[in-house]
């Protein structure tokens, strides 16, 4: 069970240090001590002796008075990339998915009150809507995000609408918590999300959980095309019934490899 930030077992110096590592980003690949210690949240003595333990450990390397990270970093993403064989079984289905809808597909995972891309399968066309690996998204405002609510305990789903910014992405984005956590419930019922330029203007997207041996919802897969070419009855009766198939599928292989493990 996960501990809180004020249990004695909670180690404060390895939360800013990994505060440090977040501080650096595609708009940030530069930093010096006091734009460390800004975005990280700490005192500029507290960063200087993180930026200079991360940059001994081999994360980091200066250039002058900034630091920027090293691909050393990476072995995180592949560590935990690697362990997983769900990233392998969901990419083949979601290809055989892409190659039928000609949409990308993806799979996401919770991550606090954010969803974060795992997985990508783009298909040969300029105007898809391509989003990256490692991509973050608010999950109230996606498909895949909102399955992956769907499944939350009472408890986790109060701490998600305690911690959540629930703002208008567009027009149509559904922010009122109330009627989100009864689009909870409908999503969780049918097993499906359909929402439609909620994220972004002329964008629409679906997303269907995926659920490991013990029926635990793990992981959402899904896609987002636009609205101009791919119609909400379309997505319902060609592409939703589809991404289904290829979630059974996935589930259908991750259960026969618990149990050969």
């Amino acid at each position: 069970m996960p501990i809180s930030r004020d249990d004695r077992d909670f180690v404060q110096t390895l939360e800013r240090g990994l505060a440090v590592l977040h501080a650096f980003d595609a708009e940030h690949e530069m930093l010096t001590l006091r734009e460390t210690a800004d975005a990280a949240g700490i005192s500029r003595p507290a960063a200087r002796r993180l930026l200079l333990t991360l940059e001994a450990l081999g994360y980091l390397t200066s250039e002058g008075s900034s630091y920027r990270l090293t691909p050393q970093v990476l072995r995180f993403a592949d560590a935990y990339l690697g362990s997983r064989a769900i990233h392998e079984i969901a990419q083949r289905q979601l290809v055989s998915f892409s190659t039928d809808v000609g949409e990308a597909g993806s799979m996401s995972m919770l991550d606090g009150t954010e969803i974060v891309l795992v997985v990508r399968t783009p298909v040969n066309r300029m105007r898809s809507y391509l989003l990256g690996l490692g991509e973050r998204m608010p999950a109230y405002a996606t498909a895949q995000g909102r399955v992956l609510l769907a499944d939350l305990s009472d408890t986790a789903l109060n701490r998600f609408f305690q911690e959540a910014d629930l703002r208008p992405l567009t027009g149509r984005t559904l922010t009122d918590e109330s009627r989100l956590r009864a689009e909870l419930t409908t999503i969780a019922q049918r097993g499906w999300a359909l929402l439609d330029q909620e994220y972004e203007t002329n964008m629409r997207s679906i997303g269907v959980p995926i659920r490991d041996y013990y029926g635990e919802v793990v992981a959402s897969i899904g896609c987002m095309c636009n609205s101009d070419r791919v119609s909400l009855a379309d997505l319902r009766d060609r592409f939703i019934p589809r991404l289904q198939q290829a979630a059974a599928n996935i589930e259908a292989e991750l259960g026969a490899r618990v149990e050969i493990a």
